[in-house]
C-alpha cells in the first residue's frame, strides 16, 4: 500500500481472490520483508570491507523505538553492534549467561565470529555515536572476518544475523518459562508430601452419657 497503516512504517496488500498460480514464491518473498530491509545495509558495509573502502560513518538502524543496530566496516573485519534493553533483572542475569555460552562454542568452532557482550556501558567503537547509557541496556558485538562476508557466505551471514535480536529475547522467555515449570512441579511435589503427612490423632477421652433417671454413666475404655 502507498500509505501504511497507523504505527507502521510497511502495510502489504493482498488480494485474497485473486493470487497467483505460484503463491508459495510471493508468501516467500513477503516473510523475508524484513530480512531483505536489513540486507540491504549489511551489503554495502560488506562490500565497502571487501574492496578497502574503511572510513565510512557508522551505520545506524534504530529498529526499535528503544533498541538500535550498528555496522561499521575497517580494514579486517566488519563489527554489527545489537543494543538491547533488557525489561527485567531476571532477563540481564540470564542474557548474561546466555551470552557466555557463545563464547564457550567459540572454543569447538574457531571458524564461528567472535562475540562480546558489555552491559550498562557501550563499546568503544560507539564512542562517536548516540548510544545509550543504562541500567538495562546491553550492547553484543559480532566480529565478522573476511571469510563471513564473501559473497558465498554473505547471505547466510545476513540471515542469521539479522534475526539475532528476536532469537536472544526467544530464549530468555523460553528460559524463564522452564524455570518456573520447574519451580511449580517442585511445588507440586512438596504439597503432596504435605498431604501425606497426617497428624497423630489424640485418644479421645470417655464419652459420658446419662441414662433415664438423670444418673451419669461413663463409658469405660
Amino acid at each position: 500500500m502507498s500509505q501504511p497503516e497507523e504505527n507502521y512504517s510497511v502495510t502489504l496488500l493482498f488480494d485474497l481472490t485473486n493470487l497467483p498460480e505460484s503463491f508459495a514464491d510471493l508468501a516467500m518473498k513477503a516473510s523475508l520483508l524484513k530480512r531483505n530491509c536489513f540486507a540491504s545495509v549489511f551489503e554495502k558495509y560488506f562490500e565497502f570491507q571487501r574492496t578497502g573502502e574503511t572510513g565510512h560513518k557508522t551505520a545506524v538502524i534504530h529498529y526499535r523505538s528503544d533498541e538500535t543496530l550498528f555496522i561499521r566496516a575497517l580494514e579486517d573485519r566488519v563489527t554489527v553492534i545489537f543494543s538491547t534493553t533488557f525489561k527485567e533483572e531476571d532477563d540481564i542475569i540470564i542474557g548474561k549467561n546466555f551470552m557466555q555460552e557463545f563464547s564457550e562454542a567459540r572454543r569447538k568452532h574457531q571458524q564461528a565470529p567472535q562475540v562480546l557482550f558489555s552491559y550498562k556501558t557501550p563499546p568503544a567503537e560507539l564512542n562517536d555515536t548516540d548510544a545509550i547509557v543504562g541500567e538495562n541496556r546491553g550492547y553484543v558485538t559480532f566480529v565478522l572476518q573476511p571469510r563471513h562476508i564473501t559473497k558465498q557466505a554473505s547471505d547466510n551471514t545476513i540471515n542469521m544475523i539479522s534475526m539475532f535480536r528476536n532469537y536472544l529475547h526467544y530464549h530468555l522467555k523460553c528460559s524463564k518459562a522452564f524455570m518456573h515449570q520447574r519451580m511449580r512441579a517442585k511445588t507440586n511435589d512438596f504439597l503432596k508430601v504435605l498431604n501425606r503427612a497426617k497428624p497423630e490423632q489424640k485418644s479421645k477421652p470417655p464419652e459420658e452419657r446419662k441414662n433415664f433417671f438423670g444418673k451419669t454413666m461413663r463409658q469405660t475404655p
